[in-house]
C-alpha cells in the first residue's frame, strides 16, 4: 500500500517518538537497526523528516534525532504519508487509469472508493503518539 520509503519513514518517526517520550534522542545506527532498514536509506528518510519539520536533529556527542512532545501528539499519519509518497494513495486510480473519477469510473472505482475514504479517515485521525504508545506498552513492534 505504501512505498518502501514511506514504510520506513513511518517506522522511523514512531521509533524516534518512542525515544522522545522516554526522554532520549535516537541516533542513525540505532534507528536503522530498530526498524531493520539500511543506514544510507534511513539517513535519506531522516533528512526528509527533518526537512518537513516532523523531527529535529542535534549534532555532537549527545546528538541524535528527537521529536517535540506536542508534535508527537498532534502529527497525523497522513502528513507523513503525503510528505513521502505524495497524494498517490488518496487520489490515484487503484487500476492506474489517468481519468478515473465518479464521473468516469474504472471497473473497481465503486468498490474501492469507500475503502479509500476509510483509509484517508484512519490516516488523518491516527497520530504518531497513537502508534508510539503501542511500542511503549509492548503491544506492537517495528520488527518481524
Amino acid at each position: 500500500m505504501f512505498s518502501k520509503a514511506c514504510e520506513y519513514a513511518i517506522k522511523a518517526i514512531v521509533f524516534i517518538a518512542k525515544g522522545s517520550l522516554d526522554g532520549r534522542r535516537s541516533n542513525l545506527k540505532e534507528i536503522a537497526k530498530g526498524i531493520e532498514s539500511p543506514e544510507a536509506f534511513t539517513a535519506k528518510i531522516l533528512q526528509l523528516l527533518v526537512k518537513n519539520q516532523f523531527i529535529y536533529s542535534q549534532k555532537g556527542a549527545h546528538g541524535g534525532f528527537e521529536m517535540e512532545q506536542a508534535k508527537i501528539k498532534s502529527l497525523g499519519l497522513m502528513a507523513v504519508v503525503l510528505a513521502v509518497d505524495g497524494d498517490n494513495l488518496t487520489n490515484r486510480c487503484v487500476l492506474g487509469l489517468k481519468q478515473c473519477s465518479g464521473i468516469n469510473p474504472c471497473p473497481f472505482h465503486e468498490k474501492y472508493s469507500p475503502v479509500r475514504m476509510n483509509l484517508i479517515h484512519i490516516l488523518e485521525t491516527t497520530t504518531i503518539y497513537d502508534l508510539a504508545v503501542g511500542l511503549i506498552s509492548g503491544r506492537t513492534s517495528l520488527k518481524e
